[in-house]
């Protein structure tokens, strides 16, 4: 009993070292925001972690922040890192030109699916349909340049302990059974952007690449619609049947701050906006502009809804 009780003792000192390697020691709980958030949360229809961190003010406010969670699109940020990994190690050319074939096609609605077998493209513009419009093909040809196992050894190496590509990766399919294509917790996403944006993801100009493309997102009508489209963000979001997530680097007026929702096991399992993650994932972005820009007096403009 003394035995279990010391080694569960000293797993969660791990984890809490883990933990601490992601979010500065510096950081004080923001309990007015943490409320606020847990009001939100109340009666919704399946599980729920969000992490949200103010950089300047050295705040943050949780709820369920290292619990795993599926990715679902959000997984082509790290695909993304671990391209631009082997870009880096010339093992790739960002300014290639390639041959799209039949064979990697993956069937929806995407850009590059539309492609006829043999026609050109370069691999930049693959790598940033894989972000911008959250493209499937593109970012399934992009994980086969940068590999499942490449992506997940970069994310173990820089503390990332969580996050991991599922799908079409030697080793991981029963984590792909339970996640899907990907998984990680709201602590690690929203960290990693915070490296990107801090310019310590391989190396500072890869990061200033990758936040480049990571600003230019077409999906804007969640989180990013309750945020004044005069605000920089880099975002990216994902859904599956029953998880809606979103995450968001804001470069707001009182200084940048980090937001990752996402939520799993839904009740609600449609594609209107309507739906409640949706609608979920709108009210906390609203909710953290607000305290974080008392001031503002920015509002969604009336009659915005049919244009998203």
């Amino acid at each position: 009993m003394k035995k279990t009780f010391a080694i569960s003792i000293l797993f969660i000192l791990f984890q809490a070292n883990i933990w601490a390697q992601l979010t500065p020691n510096s950081t004080k709980i923001d309990k007015v925001l943490e409320t606020k958030l847990q009001n939100l949360v109340k009666g919704f229809h399946g599980d729920v972690g969000i992490y949200v961190r103010h950089l300047k003010k050295n705040k943050m406010a949780s709820i369920q922040p290292d619990s795993i969670f599926p990715t679902a699109s959000m997984i082509k940020v790290p695909i993304t890192i671990g391209l631009f990994n082997k870009i880096e190690q010339g093992l790739l050319d960002y300014h290639a030109v390639l041959t799209f074939r039949d064979s990697l096609l993956y069937a929806g609605d995407d850009i590059l699916g539309s492609f006829k077998d043999g026609e050109k493209i370069a691999l930049a513009k693959v790598a940033m349909l894989m972000i911008t419009t959250s493209d499937n093909t593109a970012s399934l040809w992009c994980q086969a340049m940068a590999t499942g196992t490449g992506i997940n050894e970069w994310l173990d190496s820089n503390g990332f302990k969580d996050t991991r590509v599922n799908s079409r990766t030697q080793g991981r399919e029963p984590a792909r059974k339970k996640y899907g294509w990907g998984q990680t917790t709201p602590r690690e996403m929203a960290e990693l952007f915070v490296k990107i944006r801090e310019g310590k993801v391989i190396s500072p100009a890869a990061s200033e690449r990758i936040y480049r493309n990571l600003i230019r997102i077409y999906w804007d009508g969640e989180a990013l619609s309750q945020i004044p489209p005069t605000v920089q963000v880099a975002s990216k979001q994902g859904a599956v049947n029953q998880s809606r997530s979103e995450v968001l680097l804001v470069n707001a007026p009182s200084g940048d701050y980090v937001v990752a929702v996402i939520t799993k096991n839904q009740k609600d399992e449609s594609w209107e906006r309507t739906n409640e993650g949706y609608v979920f994932l709108r009210a906390i972005s609203k909710t953290v502009w607000e305290h974080f820009e008392p001031k503002s007096s920015w509002k969604p403009t009336e009659g915005m809804d049919k244009w998203y």
